[in-house]
């Protein structure tokens, strides 16, 4: 068998393939170009974000049997093309979970805390306590909407603060436990001060969280967002920071990430969201640790080798 890395990955996943006779093509400058004109040769195909893996892609490979995500999305794979095809699609949110759970976490403190702005404020010799006086954490009731991994792995870092936690989730149920509650949409939002995200993108999450469905909460404060931009309409959210009807957002991911591109309506928006002191941004790195660049090769490791033993492919 003959896997093809198109993207980075810890140098482990390497020998481990190789120690299951799977010869590895580790191609992390490949072009998309040049794995069209390649990929008829290989069975297996472990993937970033480097291009979608789409209908024209996968138009070229005769032999795929599956492709590995590196990570815990798969909105950059066409799945009901693979579906079609019978190639088995493999992730691995087992891998990031930790050092997402622990990114959320750090930056709503950051937030609370005026951290960011007390820091560049002391640099420039102002000495402002009560500018930026804190809030706890601690009793706030936090609305987790999607418990998969990633809000699982939230929750657990959240109950030691002393937080009320909710959970919806329209894809399962019966997950409550001793430290989360399952509860309805109506619940969800006539309670949760604090939104953090945690669905999927796909074509029904595109935009959901938008005007009309935050307006509709009755006590909301704060929005965090780790999950994908694109669910989270960002002139909605300036609009209601506006409006004053929320405090504040921490966002981890934007609607359009390639943000030395944006142009018209989009750079509107994003300039605006900018300005506020009581925003906070950072580059799509909840989950991108140095130990969990090592997780996600073993845990996509294991699940290729139970995958591969099951389905007899070498």
């Amino acid at each position: 068998m003959k896997v093809l890395i198109i993207d980075d990955m810890h140098e482990s996943i390497i020998t481990s393939l190789n120690s299951i006779n799977i010869e590895v093509d580790y191609k992390p400058n490949i072009t998309r170009d040049e794995i069209i004109s390649s990929i008829h040769g290989y069975q297996g195909m472990i993937v970033r974000s480097k291009t979608p893996i789409d209908i024209e892609l996968l138009g070229h490979s005769k032999d795929l049997k599956f492709i590995a995500r590196a990570g815990a999305g798969v909105d950059n794979l066409d799945e009901e093309e693979l579906n079609n095809r019978k190639i088995h699609l493999l992730n691995a949110p087992e891998g990031n979970r930790d050092a997402l759970a622990e990114h959320a976490i750090g930056m709503i403190l950051n937030l609370f805390n005026n951290i960011n702005k007390a820091d560049l404020e002391v640099r420039k010799g102002i000495w402002d306590r009560e500018g930026n006086r804190g809030i706890e954490l601690m009793g706030k009731t936090v609305g987790l909407m999607g418990f998969g991994y990633m809000g699982e792995a939230f929750a657990k870092r959240l109950s030691s603060f002393g937080c009320r936690i909710l959970a919806f989730d329209d894809q399962k149920s019966g997950f409550g436990n001793d430290y989360v509650e399952e509860v309805s949409l109506e619940e969800f939002k006539a309670e949760s001060q604090i939104l953090s995200i945690h669905i999927p993108m796909n074509k029904h999450n595109k935009g959901i969280v938008n005007y009309e469905f935050l307006d509709q909460f009755k006590k909301l404060d704060y929005i965090l967002n780790t999950a994908r931009g694109e669910v989270l309409v960002l002139k909605d959210l300036v609009k209601l920071l506006k409006e004053k009807k929320i405090k504040g957002a921490a966002l981890d991911v934007l609607e359009n990430e390639k943000i030395k591109k944006l142009k018209g309506d989009e750079l509107s928006v994003f300039q605006e969201l900018s300005k506020f002191n009581q925003v906070l941004l950072t580059p799509h790195i909840a989950g991108w640790s140095f130990e969990s660049y090592k997780k996600i090769s073993e845990v996509l490791y294991q699940k290729i080798k139970s995958l591969v033993k099951e389905e007899d492919f070498v």
